[in-house]
């Protein structure tokens, strides 16, 4: 049951609580815990102030009788924290959390301490070399370019008042007033010069519907139908103050000078270096649906059983990411713990899927080498001219980035494996159309 380590009288048992969750039992002989105690009642003496005695010169005696306790719970989290990671490492322990102490007792001769840690579950990788993938591919016409020109000309253009009628795409300024189920005004629901867009108002929206045709001057009435029985009907009283129109810029050379900072200065310029980037983004759209896709394939044919802890520590990363998303803070009636629920199955696929890619990388011995950062490091220096590859390198074997840089790299080796092993065939796909 017991076994010895080397060159050590350390007993060990390990029990299988679980797929991710293990209780480990220590047992150290008085020679292996004596010393660590010896060492925390001198510090204890020497700190110790007791009436009647000079700091330090306590009788060991009473050092034990009134601190005892504090100075065994002190050696037993000590000899847990060292004997753990020693253990481990014999043991091939690959733990998910860190160990928790349970229980320690101190019998005359020996410790007896007792751990329970998360551990990366032990599981095989299903064949996958039959698995096909869609990979989306997108061609830029020239519509395309112009379209997105014409997104850049607004971002620059000009609201412009028109005597006609409203049409799609206009922003309609008015006065409203929010009427109860009677037809009583709300006092505390006037609104003087609101803005409706009506390109980014959905057609089947009643305000979109209610104002598209309509001229400055006209009073509209706005229907807001209830969602729910029990809820009641409100009209509002629209007066139209003015419409406007998106006046846009002559797209020529002294534009695109002003537009791009004279990074260029001829429009067929600008046009080019519009497709590239369009270019770019919708190659690493595709690359990154791709990637997306696999993960998923594989999540799905392989349920790995993800040890809590690590979900856990995925949840707190993604409930920061919609902080931040949301100015640094959840807004008002969003409670945290309804968004954690939200997020968890999430947290959890991002952990099924760290435990199957590096489960991967060990099957197929993959690491990342020194060569292999000088390597990424001349690839991002030709994407930036202005960047020196042997500065990136520097950058990216320092402490701050080493670790980021090497997960980068193992991750496009774990998807590079896995790509030369499945069937990926390409789909010809138009163009997302721009959401507001």
């Amino acid at each position: 049951m017991y076994k010895l380590s080397e060159n050590t009288a350390l007993q060990k048992h390990i029990t299988n609580v679980s797929d991710t969750e293990q209780k480990l039992e220590i047992i150290l002989s008085a020679d292996e815990f004596k010393p660590e105690t010896d060492r925390e009642i001198e510090n204890a003496r020497k700190n110790a102030e007791f009436k009647g005695f000079r700091k330090g010169h306590a009788p060991l005696g009473m050092i034990k009788k009134i601190m005892g306790p504090a100075i065994e719970a002190t050696v037993a989290e000590k000899l847990a924290s060292k004997y753990f990671g020693e253990i481990s490492e014999t043991d091939n322990i690959k733990p998910a959390s860190r160990a928790e102490l349970l229980d320690y007792s101190f019998d005359n001769d020996r410790l007896t301490i007792t751990l329970s840690y998360q551990i990366h579950p032990d599981f095989e990788i299903s064949d996958y070399s039959n698995y096909s993938f869609a990979q989306d591919i997108y061609t830029i016409s020239d519509e395309d370019v112009e379209k997105e020109i014409n997104l850049i000309l607004k971002g620059h253009g000009t609201l412009v008042p028109v005597e006609g009628l409203s049409e799609k795409g206009d922003t309609i300024i008015a006065d409203l007033e929010k009427l109860d189920s009677s037809g009583k005004v709300l006092e505390d629901q006037k609104t003087e010069n609101y803005h409706f867009n009506l390109e980014y108002l959905p057609e089947d929206n009643p305000f979109h519907k209610s104002l598209l045709g309509k001229k400055a001057g006209e009073n509209v009435t706005v229907t807001i139908e209830p969602e729910k029985e029990d809820e009641e009907t409100y009209r509002y009283e629209v007066t139209i103050k003015e419409v406007k129109r998106l006046e846009l810029p002559e797209l020529n050379d002294e534009l695109v000078k002003e537009l791009t900072q004279q990074k260029f200065g001829s429009v067929d310029d600008f046009r080019q270096d519009v497709r590239g980037q369009l270019e770019q983004h919708f190659s690493n759209k595709s690359e990154q649906d791709l990637l997306e896709a696999i993960s998923a394939k594989f999540i799905e044919e392989n349920p790995v059983p993800a040890p809590s802890a690590m979900v856990d520590s995925f949840e707190n990363m993604l409930l920061e990411n919609a902080k931040r998303q949301m100015g640094g803070k959840l807004p008002p009636g969003m409670e945290e713990s309804e968004l954690r629920t939200s997020i968890r199955p999430n947290a959890e696929k991002h952990a099924r899927w760290m435990l199957i890619s590096q489960k991967i990388a060990e099957m197929n011995k993959l690491e990342v080498t020194d060569d292999d950062i000088r390597a990424y490091a001349e690839q991002e220096a030709e994407k930036n001219p202005g960047m020196n590859a042997e500065d990136l390198m520097n950058t990216y074997m320092s402490t701050e980035f080493r670790d980021y840089v090497t997960d980068t790299i193992l991750k496009d080796k774990i998807y590079g494996i896995i790509k030369s092993s499945v069937t990926i065939s390409g789909e010809n796909k138009p163009l997302p159309q721009h959401t507001e």
